[in-house]
């Protein structure tokens, strides 16, 4: 970092990243520098990524309160590639590796050849003449053969082994140095000239003097989302909360050894203020006009129509084409020429644009239109019978007079084809990539031809190569999420926090997600079983957190580990401090229960015209832990609003108080809670009876359990 390096006229330091923090969508780095001011006070800080956002430049001069930044821009240089990039070196390494896969596959498959030769081997009897006897093979020359072959065929295969094992060995290497080019960092130059971004700042203060400057930026192109790690012990009340998030990067620069912030707010929010109008009762009122207000034109031609009839700018005009001048091919060969204007005759009105000279040969100049009026109405025309010089009558045929000075020449009758220029197409407007590059596009002035003045079109000085980088940087925001996974704005709600992480972080620019441990949060936590026999007898085992710190807790996937056995993955949703969630861990099988109910009808009243529906409800559970666990019953009651309509309750369960647990029960839940003993059984008895009178009751109706 405390390099100095000579560029130019300027001298240059380089940097090394220190800190970054990544928002929601996009991250602020923070880069120091350290050098010695040179007499100037210019100098040129080195190493920053081309995907900055150029309006996002600070920079402030740390531990010398005599020296001040007073200046700094962006600047973009290019030079020949000294060095090999990463890339290039992961390049050799996987053309290395298929040499070697290939000599592996070659070996193998030579093997394979001798084997096969090998085993073609075959006693071939000579040839017998048509006079010889048939002559005997002996048996011991057979089985020499085949012994031989067996022998030789076991040490080829021993061979063959080995041999594929070297191949299986090289294609997976091969495979990996594949993965890691295409995964690749684009912290490197694609050419063999390799542009470099630098910040050029000028200090004010003692010159000669060691001094540390701090550079900061913003880039796009990095996101994250948080994930946790839980650890528990049977038993225990208090847990430890690991935040680990993914975050994701592909701001054109590796991120090593540096430290990392997460935050939640959103770097692109609104910062102006709400206004309040006025609520108006009675006829709609319109706002008045403010002072010298006019009507807008209805298109760009009516936009520009003051500045054409005001005359070319002062201080240059544009000499016409001298009578005979040649043309090639149809196109003129000689170009306006600005010479400078003579002095005017008489100055403008005070706040009126400068009076047009007329154009002899030509159409009357309007006069200057007052501002918030109607145009003036236009002169009498001139009589053409002479010109203006004295002469006789203007010759049919004539060239026109050269224009009086301060007056642009009346424009050549336009040319056709490929002559026109560059005339905008017809038709509707087809955006390409340029055009999409809202940072890049630049409105033109009135000084553009017809077609481009007053659109927007991508500026001359446009880097395409910058505009790439953004565009790929900002492509990170489309990358798939992890399971369970939240994206920070969405769960953080109405509040912001920034989490710092406990160490230093690699996170290389490749577009995919790294983990960064950021640090534990500590929380308390309690094991419940909680079961709905009345829906599915299955007990649940679930954690219930309880936040007790100053800062939330986010929503995404989080990793239980019981006893130091991984469990399962679970979504944790957001708990604000001091909040409470429940997290469920899935049926537990250790834990039984068992529901029954029983109905019985009867009638009561004076005149037996009240229905009573009596309903039993028996349950009962056993615990095959060998500790004792805590057990909650979620049962219902039926609910009604009619006031006719009793339902009168026999049992000692409770209603549950929505503000007091993690969990938001619908009308008429209820629940027992029991301390179940370690291989222990309970029974819980309960009902209700429900009475309706004889007008409110329904035909077979009655009997629904």
């Amino acid at each position: 970092m405390g390099g100095t390096l000579a560029t130019g006229t300027v001298q240059g330091w380089a940097s090394a990243l220190d800190a970054v923090v990544v928002y929601a969508q996009g991250a602020l780095c923070r880069r120091l520098a350290r050098g010695t001011v040179p007499a100037d006070g210019r100098v040129r800080v080195t190493g920053l990524p081309r995907s900055l956002d150029r309006g996002s430049l600070r920079a402030r001069v740390l531990g010398a309160p005599g020296l001040r930044v007073t200046e700094a821009r962006v600047e973009v240089g290019a030079e020949p590639s000294g060095a090999d990039g990463p890339s290039d070196a992961l390049l050799r390494e996987v053309e290395r590796l298929r040499d070697e896969r290939a000599a592996a596959q070659g070996r193998r498959d030579r093997h394979l050849g001798l084997i096969d030769e090998v085993k073609a081997l075959r006693p071939v009897p000579p040839a017998r003449r048509r006079d010889d006897p048939h002559r005997r093979t002996p048996v011991d020359a057979w089985l020499e053969l085949t012994d031989f072959v067996d022998e030789r065929l076991t040490g080829l295969h021993g061979r063959l082994r080995a041999l594929e094992e070297d191949l299986r060995r090289a294609e997976h290497e091969l495979a990996i140095g594949e993965d890691r080019l295409a995964r690749a960092s684009t912290d490197a130059p694609a050419a063999r000239v390799e542009t470099s971004v630098s910040a050029v700042l000028v200090l004010d203060g003692a010159g000669d003097a060691e001094v540390e400057v701090e550079v900061e930026y913003g880039v796009p192109g990095a996101v994250w989302v948080p994930a946790y790690h839980l650890t528990y012990r049977q038993g225990d009340d208090e847990g430890s909360l690991l935040l680990r998030a993914s975050v994701a990067q592909r701001t054109g620069e590796d991120w090593s050894g540096v430290r990392i912030a997460l935050a939640t707010a959103d770097l692109r929010r609104r910062t102006d203020l709400p206004r309040l109008r006025s609520v108006r009762i009675g006829r709609g009122q319109p706002a008045p006009a403010p002072s010298g207000w006019r009507a807008h034109p209805a298109g760009l031609t009516g936009l520009f129509a003051g500045y054409d009839a005001a005359g070319p700018r002062p201080g240059t005009y544009t000499a016409p084409v001298p009578p005979g001048a040649g043309f090639v091919g149809g196109a003129a060969r000689s170009a306006p020429v600005a010479a400078p204007l003579p002095p005017p005759a008489a100055p403008p009105a005070y706040g009126g644009a400068p009076a047009a000279l007329p154009v002899p040969g030509g159409p009357p100049a309007p006069s200057p239109q007052a501002f918030g009026g109607d145009p003036a109405p236009s002169a009498p025309p001139r009589p053409r019978g002479r010109s203006r010089t004295g002469g006789g009558p203007a010759a049919p045929g004539a060239a026109p007079a050269p224009a009086a000075p301060g007056r642009a020449a009346p424009a050549p009758p336009p040319l056709s084809g490929a002559l026109a220029g560059s005339a905008p197409p017809a038709g509707p407007l087809q955006p390409n990539g340029d055009a999409l590059d809202y940072a890049a596009l630049v409105l033109r002035g009135p000084d553009e031809p017809d077609g481009h003045r007053g659109r927007l079109f991508p500026g001359a000085s446009a880097d395409p190569v910058t505009a790439e980088h953004r565009r790929r940087a900002e492509g990170v925001a489309a990358l798939p999420l992890p399971g369970h996974a939240v994206r920070p704005r969405e769960s953080a709600g109405s509040f912001d926090h920034r989490f710092d992480a406990a160490a230093p972080a690699d996170v290389p620019s490749d577009g995919t997600w790294h983990t960064v441990t950021v640090g534990e949060i500590p929380v308390g936590l309690r094991t419940e079983y909680v079961c709905v026999p009345s829906v599915e007898q299955t007990v649940y085992a679930t954690l219930v957190l309880s936040n007790a710190t100053d800062r939330a807790v986010l929503a995404g996937p989080v990793d239980v580990t019981v006893d130091g056995s991984f469990l399962l993955t679970a979504s944790l949703p957001t708990l604000a401090p001091g909040g409470v969630c429940r997290v469920g861990l899935g049926p537990a099988e250790a834990v039984a229960v068992t529901r029954r109910t029983n109905l019985h009808e009867s009638a009561s009243g004076l005149r037996n015209h009240i229905t009573v529906l009596n309903h039993q409800v028996h349950v009962e559970l056993a615990n095959r832990l060998p500790v004792p666990v805590p057990v909650e019953v979620r049962e219902r009651v039926p609910v009604t609003s009619d006031p006719d309509v009793r339902i009168e309750e026999r049992a000692d369960w409770t209603a549950p108080d929505d503000g007091a647990g993690p969990d938001d029960h619908v009308p008429g839940t209820r629940v027992w809670r029991l301390e179940l003993p370690a291989g222990g059984t309970a029974a819980l008895d309960g009902g209700y009876d429900i009475r309706i009178p004889a007008g409110k009751a329904l035909t077979g109706g009655n009997r629904r359990s």
